[in-house]
């Protein structure tokens, strides 16, 4: 270490663990301190960094770009490594305003670290409490490695409204594994902890800095799309990083109206705006801190006497997440069927044609296809949008494993997140958590429901564009001589449906009926007694769209037919899912204390 530099002194901490620090002692600062950023790309809200500056002469915000690592843990699309990059960029802009800056450096994260630890004269080494596999190896890897070399260590936890080991710890050492459940394990624990302090200037000086020598600057720089071999033509839609995060946190306060009365069923899926926060790439990389969100909304429902309840409010997307979070961490096999405990055995087809065609946007069907455009080229879609084309591809019609579709949910959205990814593809192949497998969502009529004269369809699927509206969700049926004006012929420039929705779906009802009865014991794991708690309080306004046991809807009753058939469409259509009917189990049993202010 350069032996100019002066350290700073600043009160340290005098204890370590996985919970947010409260209390600081007098004690001199004087480790020199690596603070390693992995998600928790912020300065708000960053309990682990204030204890590593309050018990530090020098901190190094350091971010290892480790890409077996990365890659080897998760599917990354250049959205996504774009969206990282650019966050990292703006992580960097942000500690550079307080006087330091962060260090990007390219390799294996034990290699890396071991190097700088001898460079720098490092004493501590900090880093966020995570719960997934892959990240609990690399902290069991992490903490050998301090051992050996003689570090002290910080962590705490900071990407979850709770240490999730309470939240099982309360539940008798098992994760509850139903949202009713565990909404009342919630309710013996508390509010969450507040937010860290602020972050400001006077906690760094120029010492913890270490001076660029030649080609350092660079060195340490964030590498570039094209540095790692990526390359990205579509418009930049959400950028990365803690600014953009924390304006649109902001942009939403704005509206305390909206955030009160937010519904999740209720807004739309198709619209060409976002009609959710579109906070979810944020929170999933953590530039966006969950308890900023959780108790920013606690002051917003302090001060409004009506407002919307858990499940479907944002106060309860929040517990969601938590909830998946936290079964995730202790179910065995979480993203995978085979040897996953809560997870139904399904004998999915094989079909990889099928499965090229629902990723690629070719099934014939312009409402899924316009789906999985968008998510391909935005890697953002609606909640309910994602549902559709789930369903679509498990349950629904093509009855192909969650996996699969897990996989290229985790490449393309932005947002993917290893514990709620696959938390809800289960919850959609009605594998687990999500029992009325008799609704099926129609391929045609819940586009068409919200946006009848398909101009989100026009966006997405250009080859439609000049379709009548009358037949735009079902292309099949227009005359040839409307195709032929509309310059696209069914068959030739937009496929024909790849399946009759009606046949298949009534044959996997049935298969799912069968299983399921087979496996009542696994099923029932993740039951609620009451009714599925998302029904809670929404009015079912579409009584004519949905499915039921043995009366799947006459949606495409010639899909498959010939280009310009004609079909006639039956009178019957199928389920939207994002709608639903009054449920017996009652939120005001359940909430929890002080809880008119929960989250997400």
């Amino acid at each position: 270490m350069d032996a100019s530099m002066q350290p700073c002194e600043v009160p340290a901490v005098s204890s370590t663990n996985s919970m947010s620090p409260h209390t600081s002692s007098n004690v001199v600062a004087t480790h020199h301190t690596i603070h390693l950023f992995n998600k928790g790309l912020r300065l708000h809200d960053n309990p682990t960094l204030v204890a590593a500056l309050e018990s530090s002469a020098a901190v190094y915000p350091v971010f290892v770009l480790d890409r077996a690592f990365i890659e080897g843990s998760m599917r990354m699309g250049p959205l996504r490594w774009r969206f990282l990059l650019q966050s990292l960029e703006d992580l960097d802009v942000g500690l550079r305003r307080l006087g330091s800056r962060l260090y990007v450096l390219q390799g294996s994260h034990r290699a890396v670290l071991r190097r700088l630890v001898a460079q720098w004269g490092i004493t501590q080494l900090s880093f966020d409490a995570e719960v997934e596999p892959h990240y609990r190896r690399l902290d069991e890897e992490l903490r050998d490695m301090a051992q050996e070399l003689g570090l002290s260590l910080l962590s705490y936890v900071a990407h979850t409204l709770y240490d999730v080991k309470r939240i099982i710890k309360a539940n008798g050492g098992q994760p509850p594994l139903t949202y009713k459940k565990f909404l009342h394990v919630l309710s013996t624990l508390g509010e969450p902890d507040m937010p860290a302090r602020e972050i400001t200037e006077s906690d760094f000086c120029k010492s913890s800095m270490l001076p660029a020598k030649g080609g350092e600057e660079e060195a340490y720089g964030v590498p570039s799309l094209s540095a790692l071999d990526l390359e990205v033509e579509q418009e930049v839609l959400w950028p990365g990083g803690e600014t953009h995060a924390l304006q649109r946190l902001e942009k939403h306060f704005e509206s305390q109206g909206w955030v009160a009365n937010f519904s999740k069923p209720r807004t739309i899926p198709n619209s060409l705006l976002p009609s959710t926060t579109g906070l979810s790439p944020y929170l999933s990389l953590g530039c966006l801190s969950i308890r900023t969100f959780y108790h920013r909304l606690a002051k917003v429902y302090a001060q409004s006497k009506n407002h919307s309840l858990p499940p479907v409010s944002l106060q309860g997307q929040a517990l969601w997440r938590e909830f998946f979070y936290t079964v995730a961490s202790a179910t065995p096999n979480f993203t995978r069927m085979v040897g996953n405990p809560i997870c139904l055995q399904i004998d999915w087809y094989d079909d990889p044609l099928a499965l090229k065609k629902w990723r690629t946007a070719q099934t014939g069907f312009p409402w899924i296809d316009a789906i999985m455009t968008q998510l391909r080229q935005e890697g953002w879609v609606h909640h309910l949008a994602r549902h559709a084309v789930a369903c679509f591809l498990t349950r629904g019609d093509l009855w192909i494993s969650w996996e699969e579709g897990m996989k290229v949910f985790e490449e393309y959205l932005l947002d993917a997140d290893y514990s709620i990814n696959a938390g809800n593809w289960m919850w959609l192949s009605a594998s687990a958590f999500f029992h009325q497998y008799t609704r099926i969502f129609c391929p045609v009529r819940f586009g068409r429901r919200t946006d009848p004269d398909g101009q989100y369809l026009r966006k997405y699927l250009p080859v439609l564009k000049n379709m009548p509206s009358k037949y735009i969700y079902e292309p099949w049926t227009a005359p040839l001589d409307v195709q032929r004006q509309a310059g696209c012929i069914i068959g030739k420039d937009y496929p024909l449906p790849m399946v009759n929705h009606l046949e298949v779906s009534k044959r996997n009802l049935a298969l799912m009926k069968e299983l399921r009865s087979e496996q009542e014991s696994t099923a029932q794991l993740t039951r609620d007694i009451a009714d599925d708690p998302m029904e809670v309080g929404v009015k079912r306004e579409h009584p004519d769209d949905s499915d039921s046991q043995g009366d799947a809807a006459e949606c495409n009753s010639n899909a498959g037919g010939g280009a310009g058939g004609g079909a006639t469409r039956g009178h019957k259509r199928c389920s939207s899912e994002g709608e639903h009917r009054n449920s017996s189990w009652s939120p005001d049993a359940i909430r929890l204390p002080e809880m008119s202010s929960e989250v997400m």
